[in-house]
């Protein structure tokens, strides 16, 4: 029973050690697709058309 637990104990230190260092965990993550607002051109460019300009105000 002994030896049992052992072997059961070394095979999980051996998962968790190549899961931590494995050829996978050397990869670069991916670049993240989606941008935030305050990050997209095209939303800060919309926000920019949208915003009322003095000269588009009539005259008082």
């Amino acid at each position: 029973m002994i030896y049992l637990l052992a072997v059961v104990g070394a095979l999980t230190v051996a998962v968790l050690l190549w899961r931590a260092f494995g050829p996978q965990a050397a990869q670069v993550p991916s670049r993240r697709t989606t941008l935030a607002p305050d990050d997209d051109p095209d939303f800060l460019r919309k926000l920019d058309q949208k915003k009322p300009r003095p000269e588009d105000e009539p005259p008082a």
